[in-house]
């Protein structure tokens, strides 16, 4: 998996062998949009309506399985994009661990699932903290990308150090890409 991040919750996913971008048409001026979504298997929209994503209850989702040796999955997708909140997205790709984005302050429903998570949280320091916190009261992710600016991000380390237990942190760098 690899995650560029380039701005707000502009977001270039590699994942299961897709492209994926969150929120292309709200990318920054900055940012060449043609160039972004060059290449994507699927754009969808993060922190904005999206009619094609199917709505999930995040708290009693299950990962896929690989599929075994012999059963046919030539009609099943190989990425699944899934809104589990009003700005949260669970993208499901068989082989990776579930990657979540949240874009808002309302933390979405977690299940057992999330203790193998990526978790990549946008917005500022105050709403990174309290959707931090409150995941790491119900999970321990993988890892936490944080995709914000400098002063959020010094703010967000400070509060959540003490609640990590074993979850990795990191800060998103525009344009940088981390891979996972």
């Amino acid at each position: 998996m690899k995650l560029t991040w380039f701005a707000e919750t502009t977001v270039r996913v590699h994942i299961g062998g897709q492209i994926l971008v969150a929120d292309a048409a709200g990318a920054p001026g900055f940012i060449d949009r043609q160039e972004l979504v060059s290449g994507a298997d699927r754009t969808f929209g993060l922190a904005t309506e999206d009619a094609g994503l199917v709505t999930i209850d995040p708290a009693g989702w299950r990962p896929r399985t690989s599929p075994k040796f012999l059963e046919d999955t030539s009609a099943d997708e190989t990425v699944r994009v899934q809104r589990i909140g009003a700005s949260a997205i669970l993208i499901d790709a068989i082989g990776e661990p579930p990657l979540v984005l949240i874009a808002g302050a309302e933390t979405p429903r977690f299940g057992r699932w999330a203790d193998d998570a990526v978790v990549v949280l946008f917005g500022t320091g105050e709403a990174i903290v309290g959707t931090g916190v409150a995941l790491l009261d119900a999970a321990r992710p993988k890892l936490i990308a944080l995709a914000a600016s400098e002063p959020s991000v010094d703010l967000a380390i400070a509060a959540l150090r003490d609640h990590l237990s074993g979850a990795a942190l990191v800060s998103l760098e525009p344009a940088l890409a981390l891979e996972v």
